[in-house]
């Protein structure tokens, strides 16, 4: 038997990425039956659930520019889905404060962040150019997700506690970065490939640090309290500095 052709290698690592993306979109599911069953936000923040609306609606527009990209647009299709869902069951159940700062969110970035670099990309650009251009903003937007995960990586160095690092999750967003690189790599698209290097990196990173910290003893309740609260206090002000933003 020959060995495989670039094109069927691509269909393969287009397929891989496809079915373990659509897993990682489903990951938060306990969080959102959690939000459902009790009727409450519980506190949880919106931001990871609009920027990943944000980057899906954006890979979308990127794959609809570059034409034939099927896989980029079957699953950033299903992840666009996805994540309304999740975002229409927060804004159900969140408080008042927290349903218009997520509004603000989606409008901010869905409505203000990609109608602004549709309209760039349709005026100022034309051809190859246009779909370079959207890359590349895909690429960064990218980069900076993939460079999320360093605070709760911090936050597991200092509590000596994988508590909110769960080993499954940096695995399969390891082999999501794994077969999205690869399937870059065999299309030529290094805007795809790229980005994937760095969530392979910080995806392998973070199961060694799960490695050394899975069995050692906590700082103590009384520290990692604190370590959670000024945790909080960080997205707090996160969400403080978006919402001066927009």
């Amino acid at each position: 038997m020959g060995s495989l052709s670039a094109k069927e290698l691509e269909f393969i690592f287009g397929l891989l990425g496809n079915i373990i993306s659509f897993l990682v979109f489903l990951s938060p599911l306990p969080t959102f039956y959690t939000i459902w069953k009790q009727k409450s936000s519980k506190g949880f923040q919106s931001i990871p659930y609009s920027v990943a609306f944000f980057s899906a609606s954006l890979l979308l527009y990127y794959a609809f520019l570059k034409t034939n990209a099927y896989m980029i647009v079957s699953i950033n299709g299903i992840g666009c889905v996805i994540e309304a869902i999740y975002l229409l069951i927060y804004l159900m159940y969140a408080p008042k404060k927290s349903k218009i700062f997520t509004m603000r969110l989606i409008v901010f970035f869905n409505i203000g962040g990609l109608g602004l670099m549709t309209a760039v990309s349709q005026l100022g650009f034309k051809g190859p150019k246009r779909v370079s251009f959207v890359g590349w903003v895909c690429a960064i937007v990218n980069i900076a997700v993939f460079a999320a995960p360093l605070s709760i990586m911090r936050q597991v160095i200092r509590t000596k506690s994988v508590e909110f690092m769960p080993f499954t999750l940096s695995f399969f967003l390891t082999l999501c970065a794994i077969t999205w690189f690869f399937y870059g790599f065999f299309v030529r698209d290094y805007y795809i490939a790229m980005p994937n290097v760095l969530g392979f990196l910080f995806g392998i990173a973070q199961m060694i640090l799960y490695m050394i910290y899975k069995n050692a003893k906590k700082v103590g309740e009384t520290n990692l309290d604190r370590e959670l609260k000024q945790n909080r206090d960080v997205e707090n002000n996160t969400s403080n500095i978006i919402e001066e933003a927009i």
